[in-house]
């Protein structure tokens, strides 16, 4: 009886239970490569998806709880390990990457209102697989606040339900598209540089002594989490109905960027530190407690809403592919941005660690050119994509 109720129950040991489980059988998977292409981590999301499909039902406030601590951890780790050089990447070639990212944002926008026109859908409810198709839960929640707001009966729901079609094969489009840019683009690997020609910034003077170079000091991982969600909750009026916010995840990018770049400045700490084996290992852990959290919470709706609303899948997928494979076409064969950077840019400007991860698989060992890619654009467009699901709500 215990027994199954371990496999059954919705309690603590239930929940973590399934989280291993999911954690470990999708790092197996991730091991795999058909044709020298592998999802990598993302496989962690697919084994939630599957277990929760099969009728496991775990505490949803618990699974919240986890899967947003692990998106805190990851993107503080990201913000950290790039921050030092992050500044000097930026005038490199920043302003050009935000610009392409807002374009991404605005074909986004125009092609879920496309689609509502022509399909008859009612644009609140092509918001919510406006926001999975992005990957962006913030903006899911922005969007049902102004619903609730403004009155509308039902929609908050109808919004949750496109969100949970769209959000699992919007991870699969985003590494579809980062794939046939390769061939699209006639990109070979074995050829693509793995660091951009930019200056790092400076080490602080005092050396680590090797005794210590492994070990983590996590003072500064959580100071910089606790003041990432201070600014994350300040609400930015935008003149609409409800303000904006940096949220969970872009809170703590944007201080871990600052703060990191700040902190080996004034020699606080070395690069040793903010790109040491237990920052990677913060990341990874983060990101698996992620997938496995979305997936394990997402696979029963997923199942139930497709049934009905199968023609939101496909508008998702529209929504996910068209604009990163259109802009990314136009950033390697017009402007030659690095493949590297490139998947980095992808996942950024869809706020999707997922991507991010499969990236990072890509890469060779210790090319931070991914990393560097998602943060650069990261923090502007997850205020784009919040204000953007509110702005659709708006216009219904």
């Amino acid at each position: 009886m215990w027994f199954t109720n371990l496999f059954t129950g919705s309690g603590v040991a239930s929940t973590v239970l399934m989280l291993a489980i999911s954690i470990f059988v999708g790092l197996l998977l991730g091991k795999l490569k058909v044709k020298g292409v592998s999802l990598g981590i993302t496989w962690v999301l697919f084994v939630g998806i599957a277990l929760s499909a099969c009728g496991v039902t775990l505490n949803g406030e618990m699974l919240h709880i986890v899967k947003e601590f692990g998106l805190i951890l990851f993107v503080t780790a990201v913000g950290m390990q790039v921050g030092p050089g992050f500044f000097k990447s930026f005038k490199k070639g920043g302003l050009a990457m935000n610009l392409m990212a807002l374009v991404n944002v605005a074909l986004g926008v125009v092609i879920t209102v496309i689609i509502a026109k022509v399909s008859d859908q009612e644009l609140a409810d092509m918001a919510g697989v406006y926001t999975g198709a992005i990957t962006n839960t913030p903006g899911l929640s922005a969007a049902q606040q102004a619903v609730n707001e403004l009155g509308m009966e039902g929609a908050s729901d109808r919004l949750a339900a496109g969100y949970a079609v769209a959000y699992p094969l919007a991870v699969v489009g985003m590494i579809v598209t980062c794939i046939l840019l390769r061939p699209l683009c006639r990109i070979d690997l074995k050829k693509e540089p793995v660091q951009e020609n930019v200056v790092e910034a400076p080490a602080a003077k005092t050396a680590t002594p090797v005794a210590q170079r492994h070990k983590i000091n996590l003072v500064p991982i959580f100071v910089i989490i606790a003041l990432g969600i201070v600014l994350g909750s300040i609400p930015i009026p935008v003149g609409m109905s409800a303000p904006v916010k940096l949220g969970l995840a872009g809170g703590p990018l944007v201080v871990a960027l600052v703060g990191s770049w700040l902190g080996v400045k004034r020699g606080w700490f070395t690069t040793e530190f903010t790109d040491s084996h237990g920052v990677w290992m913060l990341r990874e852990v983060g990101i698996a407690l992620f997938l496995a959290g979305v997936g394990l919470g997402a696979g029963g709706k997923f199942v139930e809403t497709i049934q009905v609303h199968y023609m939101w899948v496909v508008y998702g997928i529209i929504i996910t592919m068209v604009p990163p494979l259109l802009v990314g076409l136009f950033a390697r064969l017009v402007l030659k941005v690095n493949y590297y950077t490139l998947m980095g840019f992808i996942g950024g400007s869809h706020t999707d660690p997922p991507t991010l991860a499969f990236a990072n698989t890509v890469a060779p060992e210790g090319c931070k050119l991914p990393n560097t890619g998602y943060a650069t654009v990261y923090p502007l467009t997850m205020f784009l994509r919040i204000f953007t699901a509110q702005l659709l709500v708006l216009l219904a």
